[in-house]
């Protein structure tokens, strides 16, 4: 029997794993990647006995490899929150999903644990841009406000590592990063102990100053949308820069069109923050899209459709 451990490599995949791995200890071959990278399943060669948990990954995007796992008599537990389309009856698949605005994976797997390792949850909040939410969730710890606004930016942090085009692109392969936070009982203790969160600190602020310096391509009155360069810089910054943007203009709709090297676009969608709905939608109206109702994206938008996705934008959200 073999155990896998398969999620996304972003903040919110990395603490939902984190606080599972704190309740339940285990040795597990870690499946993960890019935060765009979300047809994991496929990657496990399941067997009968073997257990698999699946975090923070669309299952709409692995119907069929999950199908494949439960076939070969594998146990899957799925803890998700983006849309999972059809899901398969099976008594070998236990699922978690809740699709709600306001929730990640990391709060709902602090639910299923009762709050235990809640400080890694709200850290997952951060990271998915929940700021409300996080807030609200820590308010049991009874935190200084200096050490929530620490849990925030390290929340940004983790997630930021997680943009890129390939693994080579990120400061830190996510299954790297995870096996550092594994000692950790406490954000605040790896904070300590481990310099990792400060090389991540100081690429960020290097990322984002130049991505604060490209102007909007285009704007209106409900949705703009701002062009990036094919660049590694831009590919790592693209994702908590769009949260930035969603924070600073809460009644507006962001897109961020990154060019790749073929001359296609990655896009970031990030709904408004005032009006969390509908990026999920949009993004799945063309191929290679989807995501969740806050926040969403497309791995790869032709040239000669990024004309359309701005009107689809504008249309939607004006």
């Amino acid at each position: 029997m073999t155990q896998y451990d398969v999620f996304n490599g972003d903040a919110d995949g990395l603490c939902a794993l984190h606080q599972l791995r704190l309740a339940e200890p285990a040795d597990s071959v870690l499946v993960t990647g890019v935060k765009r990278d979300i047809s994991l399943l496929k990657r496990v060669p399941a067997a009968a006995g073997d257990h698999i948990n699946v975090l923070d990954v669309s299952l709409e995007k692995n119907h069929d490899a999950l199908v494949t796992a439960l076939d070969a008599g594998a146990q899957v537990r799925y803890i998700d929150h983006h849309f999972p389309g059809d899901i398969p009856v099976s008594d070998a698949l236990q699922t978690h999903i809740d699709t709600d605005a306001e929730t990640c994976t990391g709060l709902i797997v602090d639910r299923l644990l009762d709050g235990k390792y809640r400080a890694w949850a709200v850290t997952a909040a951060f990271g998915d841009n929940l700021q409300v939410k996080a807030r609200s969730a820590a308010e049991p710890l009874g935190l200084e406000a200096a050490d929530i606004d620490r849990l925030e930016r390290l929340g940004t942090l983790l997630n930021y590592n997680g943009y890129g085009a390939s693994v080579d692109d990120l400061h830190f392969a996510p299954d790297a990063l995870s096996l550092r936070l594994r000692p950790f009982e406490s954000p605040f203790e790896f904070m300590a102990q481990d310099d990792a969160w400060q090389s991540l600190e100081a690429g960020y602020e290097d990322d984002i100053k130049q991505a604060r310096t490209t102007p909007t391509a285009r704007e209106t009155a409900g949705s703009a949308s701002v062009m990036f360069p094919n660049a590694a810089w831009a590919r790592r910054v693209g994702g908590v820069y769009a949260n930035e943007l969603a924070r600073t203009h809460p009644t507006r709709a962001h897109a961020l069109l990154t060019e790749s090297a073929d001359g296609s676009y990655l896009v970031s969608v990030r709904a408004p923050l005032e009006n969390r709905t509908g990026a999920d939608e949009l993004c799945r109206s063309f191929e290679t899209g989807g995501g969740r109702k806050a926040a969403a994206g497309i791995n790869r938008l032709p040239a000669s459709d990024v004309e359309r996705f701005n009107e689809a934008l504008e249309q939607r959200y004006g």
